[in-house]
């Protein structure tokens, strides 16, 4: 049995490079220090309101976005029991997209998997070729953008073109690790529903999930027998229509730092904040080739999270242990016990910089002796 481990006041402060939560910015922490106010009150209408649609500004969206109080694993569960009647073909190349077919199973969907090692990325041709020669009419694919576990990025427009050949086929994407941090046009690629989570590349804290629905998935969730109650698009985007509110009580302290830091995302722009992740990225990939290499496939990087296999064979936990304990920055190890200490991750996403990004590889550095 668990024994408690008392919350103590004092903790160091600590600089956050892992896949997420990531760092959050001192006046959006400050934000959330507001008295408690009620979830039905016309202050709550014009909170939730600001947040809606500031998101649909920021990602330059005309589909409904809908806002609730969990991680975007509660969309991930949704999203199946609003689209799918009966079969899902979840494409797999990680532990997160491995998840998806999991959950399709719990709910009692029939689920196909189009299965890649982890490392490799999912094809848009090679979706093609499935679709093409199974006998199966899916209600869904799914595909998640930015697999953390392996730091491979999947060309989720290129494969929402493929399944908007197949009119009554949706494309649910997860996002979790990517949106906000890498730009993807979700209403030209047939993109039904995209969901995240706000303390990824949006740099919040946690404790809201983010969905973006498209009206044909609204459409098609209004014949379903099975819709989430908790999550259902024609349930939370009525209410939203009816009242500018969400149906049940939210998480109010994150929403009011999440109107703080949307606020911020739209003063930098979609565009500059996407350039801004590709820099990290891009300086990552160099520090990594340098040292040791890169475990996703080239071509198919993420430009939120680098998986950097350990092939110069440093101890990964003491590294982690002692640049945590020297210098108050923690990155991740490797993704469960399929990875562990064979890769290493380090999140550039959310306020992180180039600059920011170069001194926890300088901390590195001087750890390892390399």
């Amino acid at each position: 049995m668990t024994e408690k481990r008392e919350y103590k006041d004092e903790y160091p402060d600590k600089t956050l490079y892992i896949p997420g939560p990531t760092e959050v910015r001192e006046d959006v922490v400050e934000a959330m220090c507001e008295r408690p106010f009620g979830h039905r009150m016309g202050r709550m209408t014009d909170l939730y309101t600001t947040i809606v649609e500031d998101t649909k500004e920021f990602l330059g969206t005309d589909n409904e976005v809908v806002i609730l109080t969990g991680s975007g694993t509660a969309f991930m569960e949704s999203a199946i029991l609003n689209l799918v009647d009966e079969n899902v073909l979840c494409t797999t190349c990680g532990s997160f997209s491995e998840r998806q077919a999991n959950v399709a199973r719990r709910l009692g969907k029939n689920v196909d998997t189009l299965e890649y090692e982890w490392g490799k990325a999912v094809k848009p041709e090679d979706v093609r070729e499935y679709l093409k020669e199974s006998d199966t009419d899916y209600d869904v694919v799914t595909c998640v953008m930015n697999e953390s576990s392996t730091g491979v990025r999947n060309p989720v427009a290129e494969i929402g073109d493929v399944v908007a050949e197949y009119e009554d086929t949706y494309f649910v994407v997860d996002a979790v690790s990517a949106l906000g941090g890498d730009y993807v046009d979700v209403d030209d690629h047939n993109i039904d529903v995209v969901f995240t989570s706000v303390q990824k590349a949006f740099a919040m804290p946690p404790g809201l999930a983010v969905c973006v629905v498209s009206d044909e998935a609204y459409e098609r969730e209004l014949e379903s027998e099975s819709a989430s109650w908790y999550g259902g698009f024609q349930r939370t985007i009525d209410y939203y229509e009816r009242k500018g509110q969400t149906h049940s009580t939210p998480a109010i302290p994150v929403m009011l730092a999440y109107r703080k830091q949307m606020k911020h995302m739209l003063e930098e722009g979609h565009d500059a904040r996407d350039q801004r992740h590709r820099e990290m990225a891009e300086y990552t990939r160099e520090w990594a080739r340098k040292h040791f290499e890169l475990f996703p496939e080239e071509g198919y990087e993420s430009q939120t999270v680098s998986c950097i296999e350990n092939t110069y064979g440093i101890d990964v936990a003491e590294t982690i242990d002692t640049v945590s304990e020297e210098y108050d920055m923690v990155f991740s190890n490797g993704y469960g016990s399929t990875l562990g200490e064979k890769t290493f991750r380090i999140g550039h996403m959310g306020e992180h910089d180039r600059e920011s990004i170069e001194a926890l590889t300088d901390a590195i550095e001087d750890v390892a002796e390399l």
